[in-house]
């Protein structure tokens, strides 16, 4: 399989690495110079790849079959491996000027050596530490998203969340309305039920608030039984009106084990010199009240322990 049609992946897992001259040298001015070198010398060159396969060559190694195995010439070496030959004869040049031309090719192919090496520095491990960049991206995003969802309901989870509100209140947004919800003896399943029903309880009254909450709305676990929302640039009455919803699909919802209930409070803040954390003991003081009326009322008890 030729090398570029290797995933990076693949090269990465099996060391696989591309030492091919066109990889490591831009071959057109490389050739040009070796021509211009050797109109100027007189010599005679032959530049082949690591395999003998031609480069560049002037008339005397016109079809020549070159052994690098047993005569490889001048070795042009990257990463203690060999990735071309250089061939050179000096039988056209002047017998004083031999000894300096061979000088001249071998320290070009010691240069070809040097910027190769350099060259593979950049570009091959440019490559590999690119994708190792996009794996550690990918796996900062993952860890992340991860992170930021509740587990069991996948609204945020509490410290998600409350970052999300300290933005929100520093944004000085107004107004924002907050609304605690809780749900209503999710305990009596857990004792009941167990675990299993307890989590589904849970899980239901989550897809619920998230059913009838707009895009913008931010909906967090933030603690076992309950669920803040926070709604920026919130309408008049639309805080109550979504509570409320939510609270009447919880009682609409059939089952025969578990009966949903929930009870909310909401605080809004008007201005910037309020702090949503603060005002979150308001909107819950709101939530005990109206839990304390719903757990009172006629046929709650009866719709709790109809299972």
């Amino acid at each position: 399989m030729e090398y570029q049609n290797i995933s990076l992946e693949q090269r990465i897992a099996e060391n696989i690495k591309d030492y091919g001259p066109e990889h490591l040298y831009p071959l057109e001015e490389v050739k040009s110079y070796f021509y211009d070198l050797a109109a100027y010398t007189k010599a005679q060159f032959l530049l082949t790849d690591r395999h003998g396969v031609h480069i560049a060559e002037t008339e005397k190694y016109v079809g020549f079959e070159p052994d690098v195995v047993n005569a490889p010439g001048m070795k042009i070496r990257v990463e203690n491996r060999t990735v071309a030959h250089l061939y050179v004869n000096t039988e056209n040049v002047a017998t004083d000027q031999r000894e300096m031309v061979e000088k001249l090719f071998t320290k070009t192919a010691a240069g070809l050596s040097a910027y190769g090496q350099e060259s593979y520095l950049h570009k091959e491990l440019d490559l590999y530490s690119n994708i190792l960049e996009q794996k550690a991206e990918k796996e900062k995003y993952r860890v992340t998203h991860g992170n930021k969802e509740d587990v069991l309901t996948g609204t945020l989870n509490r410290t998600y969340f409350m970052n999300r509100r300290q933005i929100i209140d520093r944004s000085e947004v107004l107004p924002v309305a907050e609304i605690c919800i809780n749900i209503n003896d999710w305990k009596y399943v857990y004792d009941h039920f167990g675990n299993e029903e307890s989590d589904r309880l849970i899980r239901v009254v989550a897809e619920l608030t998230k059913q009838y909450a707009k895009p913008d709305y931010v909906i967090g676990r933030t603690d076992g039984d309950v669920f803040t929302v926070l709604i920026p640039m919130a309408e008049d009455d639309e805080a109550e009106t979504y509570a409320k919803k939510v609270q009447d699909a919880c009682l609409a919802f059939e089952d025969p084990k578990i009966a949903p209930s929930v009870a909310y409070g909401i605080a809004v803040k008007n201005n910037v010199e309020q702090n949503l954390e603060e005002l979150y003991s308001d909107a819950e003081y709101e939530m005990f009240d109206q839990k304390y009326q719903i757990k009172n009322a006629p046929g709650y008890r009866e719709r709790l322990e109809k299972a």
